[in-house]
């Protein structure tokens, strides 16, 4: 009888566990597409730098603005040549522009002064399956390469906050950084 407790305790203890790891998984790495290159495809493109538009013609560094999502206190935004085109001669996004398939915005993401943290990337490709409404692929993604939301959630943690009033297809440098 002692031993049945012994292995019934042994489960329910094993059982409980398994659980909270279970549990504790995020949805989004429950189920990962192998198979989709699209994140290694972003971070290899954010990590070009040369062709670039920075935000307001400047690549020095902007401090975080209070009601920015991201916890890295120091940032900067530049735009593929394409995007571009939505900047006016100060390098800022011109009010009611909405970006030309091909835009590629890159966030760069500075934990200080030297150190880049992460990526935040918008790719407009309206055909990508992993595109959102309005045709922007979403990346997330640390200087070293790794993957910290995938692109097949289409933004769904961002959208929310870049779709704030005041953003310009999303975009919010402007009101935050005028």
């Amino acid at each position: 009888m002692m031993r049945k407790k012994q292995i019934y305790r042994y489960f329910l203890s094993a059982s409980l566990v398994l659980s909270i790891v279970i549990s504790s998984c995020k949805k989004e790495d429950a189920v990962i597409d192998t198979t989709d290159k699209t994140d290694k495809e972003l971070y290899d493109m954010a990590k070009v730098t040369s062709g670039f538009t920075w935000f307001k013609n400047s690549d020095i560094l902007l401090e975080r603005s209070s009601a920015s999502g991201h916890s890295q206190p120091f940032l900067r935004t530049r735009y593929n040549t394409i995007a571009a085109t939505m900047l006016n001669a100060n390098g800022k996004i011109i009010e009611g522009s909405t970006f030309p398939e091909g835009s590629l915005i890159v966030k760069e993401l500075y934990t200080n002064i030297s150190t880049l943290d992460q990526y935040a990337i918008l790719f407009k490709q309206s055909a990508h399956k992993n595109a959102d409404a309005k045709g922007w692929v979403w990346g997330y993604i640390k200087a070293d390469g790794e993957v910290l939301y995938l692109s097949s959630n289409k933004g769904a943690s961002c959208t929310s906050c870049h779709s704030e009033t005041g953003n310009i297809d999303y975009m919010l440098m402007n009101k935050y950084f005028p």
